[in-house]
């Protein structure tokens, strides 16, 4: 279920604003067999009126950034790096992690976008490295 309604930046405080967007969504938590879904309400600022998309469009588009980040840098950097088990416990630290796991996401990409690799994931690519093939990358 979508709800949007149209205000102006100054309404709002937010430059580029002239909508806002809320969306009634169902979870369910998959590791609870036999849970109940929740539903929550996410929402969203949009520098479209509403006049330019309609609701369909506006959850299409909401599902398609959504599903974008799940499937693409999320999954990279839980999954094949290990963030959310990762229990460092300062936040410098978490800070400078993150920074590695974003600069080893980008180097990957970087080299699939130019055909320098011919592996097809981040973790295969990860377990090739060393630092003699990474630091000509970073001195580009």
């Amino acid at each position: 279920m979508v709800a949007r309604v149209a205000v102006t930046p100054e309404d709002i405080g937010l430059c580029g604003c002239w909508q806002v967007i809320a969306v009634k969504r169902q979870s369910l938590d998959l590791c609870q067999p036999g849970a109940e879904p929740t539903d929550e309400i996410g929402y969203y600022a949009s520098s479209l009126s509403l006049e330019e998309r309609d609701d369909a469009a506006i959850g299409a588009i909401i599902r398609g950034h959504w599903s974008a980040i799940e499937n693409g840098t999320h999954y990279r950097r839980d999954v094949t790096l290990g963030e959310d088990a990762c229990r460092t416990a300062h936040r410098s630290g978490a800070a400078v992690l993150a920074s590695l796991r974003n600069l080893t996401n980008g180097l990957y990409e970087l080299e699939r976008e130019r055909e320098r690799t011919k592996v097809d994931t981040l973790k295969s690519w990860c377990q090739q490295q060393t630092f003699s093939t990474l630091w000509p990358l970073l001195n580009r």
